[in-house]
């Protein structure tokens, strides 16, 4: 997971201190000298904050294209903050509410659509990160501690769907996606083996038993594969879709409105790797029934120069893609191309962006799960797929 050329969780300290917007991409500042801002005084944030004017100035329209998707008449909205880093949005249209996690918190959140309130979900969650709802409206989440991919059932049960492949333990699945086929598809790449967002290898310096002696217990002990896109099928089956020489360290992805396209993102280097790690950019791949092929580059995820390393996407039913941005200050934030990669324009946050999700009942409200805290965007369009 990178952020400007360098893996998101060694710069989250002042990422997450940062509380303006920049005007453009920023030399690094010396020690005590803050960035510029787009406004002075600085956007304010909260329910507590004045009202913002309109059309909002942080919603930067790079191609005429761009307007058509949004809502001159609404600004961005912080709707929570105080978290230590969030992720996995996700959207039950049944129960009218958004899930997230705070991974390094160990817990899962619900905001709920009537009130806006949001409260303790799940408690621990397993270091859960990726979360989405099926097409029976089960919630599926990957947990980083347990190394493993679960689905909700309707009756309150657990079941299990992936925790190993081929007798062998997975690193820590991050992000998932379900396909109408009833098959579910995941990214399986390193970064929840830490004594933050899970639990490290068993042998190393760290002893993951400290504070979690459930460690090991459910779910691998120690790094066994190769990071990998998975597809599981309704009869158990596992198979690996897209192997580490194809792209290293994959997260985030997600499908086209007609599933005949996988979007996946690849990203920094992660715990326990051997070679470089990813590249920061964002690949399709041709969905071939159970099989992927034709792999080109989506986008390098490169704007004005800068580099904006991406987490998390979405797809709309326009075919669009919201795709989460790691950078400094002016393009931390979403990035939104057409389904060409052509730029169409980007969203400004205070905050690096990991993941984003459509919810709200008319699937028209974009939340994004930026470090500390959670945003809100109505927009002209709507999410693609459920969850």
């Amino acid at each position: 997971m990178l952020m400007n050329g360098m893996p998101r969780r060694a710069v989250m300290g002042g990422a997450a201190a940062m509380t303006a917007f920049g005007a453009r991409a920023q030399p690094k500042p010396a020690t005590g000298t803050p960035p510029a801002v787009i406004t002075s005084p600085p956007r304010q944030w909260g329910h507590d904050a004045p009202p913002d004017i309109y059309p909002d100035p942080d919603i930067i329209v790079a191609d005429p294209g761009f307007n058509q998707y949004l809502l001159g008449i609404t600004a961005i909205r912080r709707v929570a903050t105080g978290f230590k880093w969030t992720e996995g949005p996700a959207w039950s249209s049944e129960g009218q509410y958004l899930v997230f996690s705070d991974v390094q918190a160990n817990t899962q959140y619900r905001c709920i659509w009537e009130t806006g309130r949001v409260s303790k979900f799940r408690s621990p969650s397993y270091n859960s990160n990726g979360n989405s709802f099926d097409f029976q409206g089960r919630q599926l989440s990957t947990q980083d501690f347990n190394r493993r991919v679960i689905r909700w059932e309707h009756d309150g049960t657990m079941t299990v769907i992936a925790d190993q492949f081929e007798g062998k333990g997975l690193n820590s699945p991050n992000d998932l996606v379900p396909h109408p086929d009833g098959s579910i598809w995941f990214t399986d790449p390193p970064y929840g083996d830490s004594l933050s967002e899970g639990h490290p290898d068993e042998g190393g310096l760290a002893n993951p038993a400290i504070g979690a002696p459930d460690a090991g217990v459910i779910g691998g002990k120690k790094r066994e594969l190769p990071n990998s896109v998975y597809r599981w099928d309704p009869s158990g089956r596992l198979d690996v879709v897209v192997t580490e020489s194809q792209l290293p360290d994959p997260n985030g992805l997600c499908f086209s409105p007609d599933y005949k396209t996988l979007y996946v993102i690849s990203t920094g280097k992660g715990p326990g790797d051997q070679g470089p790690g990813g590249n920061g950019n964002v690949f399709a791949f041709d969905v071939q029934g159970t099989r992927l092929g034709g792999m080109r580059m989506f986008t390098d995820m490169m704007v004005d120069g800068m580099k904006c390393g991406p987490d998390g996407m979405r797809a709309d039913v326009f075919g669009n893609l919201w795709i989460s941005s790691n950078a400094v200050l002016g393009y931390a934030g979403v990035i939104v191309f057409n389904a060409q990669g052509k730029l169409l324009g980007r969203i400004r946050l205070p905050e690096v962006c990991a993941n984003v999700a459509f919810g709200g009942p008319k699937r028209n409200m974009l939340f994004m799960c930026a470090s500390q805290s959670l945003y809100l965007l109505q927009v002209q369009t709507q999410g693609a797929a459920p969850g």
